[in-house]
């Protein structure tokens, strides 16, 4: 096998590594540590990018490379954020009284992520469509929505203000956890970052949409990404809803 086919499989262990150091934080539990799993699973989504990125550089597809990176997917794009939302609705304000013998089984419904992310990931394998969109919610932009709340929960910690509140909230995290696995599943279209080329006229809206998404993040920071992530949602629908009327 070529050197250059060994590039972009190497960049994928790269993201694994960092999802598997995310998991590790993710389960220590602190606030901080929190943030630093987070941190880390920003990190495995930059490795991801560019791994398909540079297979398609260097025309270095591989069988191999696309179960690698199902299994890399699954751990920094499912396993992590499933332990960071595990702990952030351990740490939660509003939580209901009922435990089951003095264990509170609310945390346990963030098992949905990892699980759901399994599930997509399986029949995207086995999906011959989804080459330049997708059907139903990729793993990656869930994963970063979880990622950014404790580094937005550490950010805002001081004020404690609305937004603050809100994150934290312990029907909000759960809101997340289900209907964020109900996305992964499900079969609603969703557009892709995957580019056909350079040219602007053939990969419009994703130009447009990273550059909102950019200035978003230069004038929110980490808090952008919630933000963000309802826009994808959002120009995904009305993508949806022109396709469907032309």
């Amino acid at each position: 096998m070529a050197l250059k086919n060994h590039i972009p499989n190497t960049i994928t262990l790269l993201s694994m590594t960092s999802g598997i150091i995310a998991v590790y934080f993710g389960v220590k539990g602190s606030p901080v540590q929190l943030t630093y799993a987070g941190m880390f699973i920003f990190l495995a989504a930059v490795f991801d990018f560019f791994d398909g990125f540079t297979a398609r550089l260097l025309h270095a597809s591989s069988e191999i490379g696309v179960q690698l990176d199902s299994l890399s997917d699954m751990i920094s794009f499912g396993l992590a954020p499933g332990f960071i939302l595990f702990q952030m609705l351990n740490l939660s304000h509003g939580k209901p009284a009922e435990n089951l013998d003095n264990v509170n089984i609310i945390p346990f419904l963030a098992l949905m992520v990892p699980l759901m992310s399994g599930l997509r990931l399986a029949k995207f394998n086995i999906d011959e469509e989804q080459h330049f969109s997708f059907k139903g919610l990729p793993t990656p932009p869930l994963a970063l929505l979880i990622a950014s709340l404790p580094l937005i929960r550490q950010k805002l910690y001081s004020d404690q203000d609305l937004f603050y509140m809100v994150i934290t909230n312990t029907y909000f995290l759960l809101a997340i956890a289900v209907f964020g696995s109900l996305l992964l599943v499900s079969r609603f279209p969703m557009f892709s970052l995957k580019f056909q080329g350079f040219g602007f006229s053939q990969n419009a809206i994703k130009y447009v949409f990273m550059i909102v998404s950019v200035v978003l993040l230069l004038w929110l920071q980490v808090i952008a990404v919630p933000f963000i992530f309802v826009l994808y949602l959002f120009v995904s629908l009305v993508i949806y809803l022109t396709d469907i009327q032309t």
